[in-house]
């Protein structure tokens, strides 16, 4: 299609205006701080849930899963997996001690262990770790719509980020939460639709398919062998223990739902219903890819030439076999897609601002200020996401291994950060600036390094292993080194029952 049908552009405009009137819904109850960034604590638990889903299911979901399966097999959704691990590990602790050490910032427990400055670095590598991926939203957003409809992209980018932001500015994080259900709806009904159509059309019906994926390996989760410098199964598990460990202790995204809930019980059933819909969706969204290498298999329809990479295939076959008014309705859940995350990161960046930053320079402020600098920092965050889309769209490689590489990069070493002050009571502020002067160094060196377009070629000194494995280097080293200094360099730390009131035997012994 050149152009979306009538029908099809009918559902999206409903679409949009309905997220826009969400917002306008939501804007008058933002009168606080305590509303615009906490929803005052006052969120079912199954809403908290599906809105976690909703921000961690984006627009990479959406194209770069179908897009790895296709190409290969199903061996990029072993990280994902972790997700559960890591919640089984350390939900039923994490949760209930962050919503009664912190007000609105996860950042603020780091500053109570370590000093201002631990609290600043942890904020800015959180930042900019939520803001490159902004980027990589928008671009597969842009990839997509660009496929399905030939619509001018930055007509497309603007639009998308102008809905988004307004109605993450006027109506907070109540119109995130319940703008993620809606979407989340949206979402799963793009996607049984496209399963539906892949496992009917295809002759032999789902059977056959299935059995021809099967037969090829399709549904592989990948090598079990022991080489660090290739995304093997070591390799992808750490990554995923790493990635969604930092996720669950150290993000502001997950943290700010936690404390939004209405008590511990229900944040804790929260964040378990998200993590299982997410793994269903990323399951399901494999599934889909391989399900689209088995219909062009078997219908031995040929790609036009203009479909040159895996992450194109999926849209080129939507774009061409589901009918007027659904392919306007997968439109609409991929917007949905991309605008969750968007909006649940812009509304975390806000609360880094206004909390760790702003409060620190101007101390006296007063509520209503900080309100009104978290609006603009929304305003301005989310023009500059627009800005960085077009960049990002011309990107080469696939799109769901560059998301990981550069998200494992820029994680700032913060679960590693995290483990250092809840599970030792002997760290040290001069501990936890030696472990992260380590990473940082590690991280430096790894990325400067790395692979045959390495912008600094040390020879034998070059990273040997696979990009995926440096975030949990960076974590395991900050925290290896942290404790080691502060057992070389021991200083006073003001009362130590406060200190160890911060840290997971503390908290033990206070429940006890």
């Amino acid at each position: 299609m050149t152009t979306l049908r009538l029908l099809d552009l009918l559902v999206v405009a409903v679409y949009m205006a309905a997220m826009a009137y969400l917002g306008l819904r939501f804007s008058r109850r933002q009168t606080s701080t305590e509303t615009y960034f906490v929803a005052r604590r006052s969120i079912p638990s199954w809403a908290m849930g599906i809105s976690l889903f909703a921000t961690l299911v984006s627009s990479v979901t959406y194209i770069a899963y179908p897009g790895s399966a296709y190409a290969g097999d199903w061996s990029l959704l072993v990280p994902g997996l972790m997700i559960l691990v890591v919640l089984a590990l350390v939900g039923s602790v994490v949760i209930p001690f962050y919503r009664q050490a912190v007000g609105m910032s996860a950042y603020e427990y780091f500053g109570k262990r370590f000093g201002r400055p631990t609290r600043m670095y942890a904020s800015l590598a959180f930042t900019l770790a939520h803001f490159s991926k902004m980027g990589f939203v928008y671009y597969l957003l842009a990839l997509t719509v660009n496929t399905m409809t030939g619509w001018d992209i930055s007509w497309v980018i603007v639009a998308v980020g102008a809905v988004t932001v307004f109605y993450t500015v006027i109506g907070g994080l109540e119109a995130v939460i319940w703008t993620d259900v809606c979407q989340a709806l949206i979402m799963w009904i793009g996607i049984f639709i496209c399963l539906a159509y892949l496992l009917l059309l295809p002759p032999g019906g789902p059977s056959a398919v299935l059995a021809l994926a099967w037969d090829n390996s399709k549904f592989s989760m990948g090598s079990a062998s022991l080489d660090f410098a290739k995304p093997t199964l070591p390799v992808l598990l750490l990554y995923g223990f790493f990635w969604y460990l930092q996720k669950y202790v150290a993000d502001q995204t997950a943290v700010q739902r936690y404390l939004a809930a209405r008590s511990d019980r229900e944040a804790r059933h929260g964040i378990a219903l998200g993590a299982v819909l997410c793994v269903l969706v990323w399951t399901v969204f494999m599934l889909i890819g391989t399900l689209t290498w088995s219909f062009y298999r078997m219908t031995g329809e040929k790609l036009p030439a203009s479909v040159t990479k895996a992450d194109q295939v999926f849209p080129h076959f939507l774009s061409t076999h589901i009918p007027a008014g659904l392919a306007g309705l997968f439109l609409a859940s991929l917007l949905a897609a991309a605008m969750s995350t968007l909006s649940g990161d812009l509304n975390s960046i806000a609360v880094v601002a206004v909390e760790d930053f702003y409060r620190a320079l101007k101390p006296a402020s007063t509520d209503r200020q900080r309100l009104r600098l978290g609006r603009w920092v929304v305003g301005v965050f989310g023009a500059i996401a627009v800005g960085m889309a077009l960049f990002l769209a011309h990107t080469r490689g696939t799109a769901l291994s560059m998301w990981f590489s550069v998200s494992a990069i820029l994680s700032g070493g913060l679960a590693g950060l995290f483990l250092l002050a809840f599970l030792s009571t002997r760290a040290s502020r001069r501990g936890a600036y030696a472990g992260i002067l380590a990473s940082l160094a590690f991280t430096a060196w790894a990325t400067l390094t790395l692979g045959d377009n390495r912008i600094l070629d040390l020879g034998r000194c070059n990273f040997p292993w696979h990009d995926l494995t440096i975030g949990a280097i960076g974590h395991g080293l900050l925290l290896t080194v942290g404790y080691l200094a502060s057992l070389l360099l021991p200083e006073k730390q003001g009362d130590p029952r406060e200190f160890r009131r911060m840290t997971l035997w503390g908290w033990l012994e206070a429940k006890r």
